[in-house]
């Protein structure tokens, strides 16, 4: 079953969801979970409770969430905690089981007692892979109860679930970009002036990665003034580490060469979206930021998720295979060079400069390549597949 190509109208407030949401780390679920239960509400008109088991890493993200509650409305949305003793609730009309995480059993069979049954959907994990565009859609009946459960894929190809994409974020993004009192107020918020047009504005948020050393050595020791903005985050303590500091933290400046590296508090989503908008490269990790900068429209390198059994160079390559289709070759052989060099966590110093010479090429692309997934936005998508699935129910129900 596949997505309408075409937008429809808003869906009637009268229409409940519930989110599920099991924090593993990195806050690239919640991310995730956070913005489409916000974009369904506020622009969709649903009633969404948003139910949270780890509330610390959601105030991360919203910071008037209070994390010591258990029920709380932020920005619209009804925010639950998710806990082990889950009480007694009405199940909504579209429930949505994020990244595969297990519902409340109990949950479960309040959800088969209904008399029009929600549309469940296991809203997966972003892939570019071929494979997707053939599971996007499919049913998975329940072994024992009247229940049906879809499978919702998000991606970058109209077989697919698409992308999350507010309905103002481009025309804000161009707004900022073209204004340059904004983009002044933004850097006075961070605590600098704006930078020099000759400087190269780099955001850098990232796992562990031992080739940053070689990346840092190529910036510092390059012709061209490098300033690197690093939010709070896991490679924080490296980065720390080159300027000889054992404890990095928000509001530190270091410098070598041509390099300055500052270091950034933990940003929420909104603001993370203008680092991305002010900076001309943006380093990337996981599925919600590598989503953002994409819709930035910059050269971005991404560092996906390591996996132990390594299958995630095939979903690197998938999405490379899919990004660099009208990318000319050289262009595409230094991209290509550094995202794996990054991702190898070695050599990323020595691909550096191949992909600094075709940063002209890689920024056209990339304003290209949001032009061609603008069309495709994951929360519209869904609410037309909820359509879909309650049109063949009623089919099914008159022919009874």
């Amino acid at each position: 079953m596949k997505p309408l190509a075409k937008p429809t109208t808003t869906i009637s407030a009268a229409l409940s969801c519930d989110i599920f949401c099991n924090v593993i780390d990195n806050y690239g679920d919640i991310g995730v979970c956070w913005r489409l239960a916000r974009q369904l509400a506020n622009e969709h008109g649903l009633q969404v409770r948003l139910w949270v088991d780890d509330l610390d890493s959601f105030a991360k993200l919203c910071p008037e969430a209070d994390a010591a509650l258990e029920t709380q409305h932020c920005r619209g949305v009804e925010v639950r905690r998710w806990q082990h003793d889950f009480p007694a609730v009405q199940p909504a009309d579209l429930v949505i089981e994020a990244f595969a995480c297990k519902l409340p059993q109990s949950y479960i069979e309040a959800m088969a007692t209904r008399e029009i049954k929600p549309v469940w959907v296991n809203l997966e994990y972003l892939s570019a892979e071929d494979w997707v565009r053939g599971c996007h859609g499919l049913p998975s009946p329940h072994p024992n109860l009247p229940l049906v459960k879809y499978f919702f894929f998000p991606g970058f190809t109209r077989q697919t679930g698409g992308l999350l994409l507010e309905r103002d974020l481009l025309v804000r993004r161009d707004a900022f970009q073209n204004d340059a009192a904004q983009q002044q107020a933004f850097w006075r918020s961070i605590g600098m002036q704006m930078p020099a047009a000759d400087t190269l504005k780099v955001s850098l948020f990232s796992y562990e990665n031992a080739a940053l050393g070689g990346l840092f050595d190529a910036w510092s020791g390059g012709v061209q003034p490098v300033l690197c903005l690093v939010p709070e985050g896991r490679i924080l303590p490296q980065a720390g580490q080159y300027f000889g500091d054992a404890a990095p933290c928000a509001g530190k400046t270091y410098s070598r060469g041509n390099l300055q590296v500052r270091v950034l508090p933990f940003v929420e989503q909104e603001r993370y979206d203008e680092l991305l908008w002010a900076c001309d490269v943006n380093y990337v990790r996981g599925e919600d930021s590598c989503v953002r900068a994409q819709w930035a429209g910059k050269p971005f390198i991404w560092q996906i998720y390591p996996q132990h059994d390594s299958v995630h160079w095939d979903k690197l390559q998938a999405f490379l295979n899919l990004y660099n289709v009208t990318l000319g070759a050289a262009a595409s052989r230094a991209l290509q060079e550094l995202w794996k060099a990054w991702n190898k966590e070695s050599g990323a110093g020595q691909a550096w400069p191949g992909f600094a010479e075709v940063r002209g090429e890689l920024e056209s692309h990339a304003q290209h390549w949001v032009r061609q997934l603008a069309g495709n936005n994951l929360a519209l998508n869904l609410l037309d597949f909820y359509r879909e699935i309650g049109r063949m129910r009623a089919i099914k129900i008159e022919g009874q």
